[in-house]
């Protein structure tokens, strides 16, 4: 059995692409998360960024998954 090694950032990135997508089938906008998770618009959009590479805690993707009703294991599946 071959074991699979990704990066931090792999994990992250499909998190973050997650975090968006969940968004916007909630019909949400960044702004109306923020205001859900009491984190700031701008944060999100940190999050959501590939580009920024800006980590988040586990906490926080909760924050996000009780606002969206998603169970967390959801931001961690890949398609």
């Amino acid at each position: 059995m071959t074991l699979i090694k990704h990066t931090d950032n792999h994990y992250y990135n499909v998190a973050r692409k997650n975090v968006r997508k969940y968004r916007l089938e909630a019909k949400l906008t960044q702004q109306a998360l923020a205001d859900l998770t009491d984190l700031s618009m701008h944060f999100i959009s940190e999050i959501e960024s590939t580009k920024k590479e800006k980590t988040f805690s586990i906490a926080t993707l909760g924050r996000i998954s009780d606002a969206l009703n998603i169970p967390l294991s959801k931001f961690f599946q890949e398609d």
